[in-house]
């Protein structure tokens, strides 16, 4: 049995569908690029705390005695 015809058309259905639906959500770049930014600078710093900090020098007991 064939659909019935209707006396809507489909195209401008479709485009009033669109028209009400409203602009979609995009989600937002910039926290995610901070918080990358934040991450990278605290590595940086880390990094540069690790190597201009003086070395650590140890000594065994069994060499203080002697």
């Amino acid at each position: 049995m064939p659909p019935p015809d209707s006396a809507l058309d489909a195209v401008m259905i479709a485009r009033a569908r669109r028209l009400l639906a409203g602009p979609e959500a995009r989600e937002r770049v910039w926290p995610a690029l901070i918080a990358a930014a934040f991450a990278a600078s605290t590595a940086l710093a880390l990094a540069t705390a690790m190597i201009l900090a003086p070395p650590v020098t140890t000594t065994h007991i069994v060499q203080k005695a002697r």
